[in-house]
């Protein structure tokens, strides 16, 4: 692509229950990764890639989600409150209009990955191609997962993605991913997951995989978290 996106989009309004008692107190994507919560992470990340704009929904402990992000004066942060949830897919076109007709960035609030260089997301803008993909996935191999595999998706030569129903595929979809509002035409209103999005740009033959080459971290318990933890303040990141 001649630029990549300036804008993304950060899922954080979830209950993330399974995190408990972590999340009784914060939405997952606060909990502390070695004295940084996930989601600044994230954050410096996009930063890095100069993204210009961020919006991020909120549901769950919305206020404490608000006061975590109110000293981040770059990117410029936009909040999209839910009253009720709506889902990944739903709560993505709630903010649909501030993406206009260009790509963008969409990272799931839990979402954690080391980076070689050049970094993932460098990596995913320069591999999109706007007349062949509506959708282009991180995915992590299953032969370099900390923890937790689940076989999402498959690939073939070209880089084209299948879900794979029986979760024995080579790939787990690491939460990053790019994508183009078009494939939200003819979505329905209120709550829906983005995975018909993704099921739709595969029949469609318009949805990508790009292998990651680090570590990509699944933090689904507080045995995760204790671990990734534990791992990143030996390394002093």
């Amino acid at each position: 692509m001649t630029s990549k996106p300036d804008k993304a989009f950060i899922l954080a309004a979830g209950m993330g229950t399974r995190l408990r008692p972590h999340t009784d107190v914060m939405p997952k994507p606060m909990v502390s990764i070695a004295g940084k919560s996930i989601i600044h992470r994230t954050i410096a990340k996009l930063k890095q890639e100069d993204v210009k704009e961020i919006i991020i929904n909120l549901h769950y402990l919305a206020d404490v989600l608000e006061d975590h992000l109110k000293d981040i004066q770059d990117p410029w942060i936009i909040l999209s409150r839910e009253d009720e949830l709506l889902d990944t897919g739903g709560g993505i076109k709630k903010a649909l209009s501030h993406f206009g007709n260009k790509p963008f960035y969409i990272i799931n609030g839990d979402a954690l990955w080391d980076d070689k260089l050049p970094p993932a997301l460098t990596r995913l803008s320069s591999l999109w191609d706007d007349k062949t993909m509506d959708i282009l996935m991180l995915l992590e191999p299953k032969d370099k997962m900390i923890a937790g595999f689940v076989g999402d998706y498959d690939c073939n030569a070209n880089s084209v993605a299948t879900r794979n129903m029986d979760k024995n595929g080579e790939f787990m979809f690491a939460g990053v991913r790019i994508a183009h509002p078009r494939i939200f035409k003819d979505s329905p209103d209120g709550k829906f997951s983005f995975l018909t999005l993704m099921d739709k740009a595969q029949e469609q033959q318009r949805l990508y995989g790009m292998v990651h080459d680090d570590a990509w971290y699944h933090i689904s318990t507080p045995e995760d978290l204790d671990m990734v933890s534990a791992l990143y303040k030996k390394r002093g990141i």
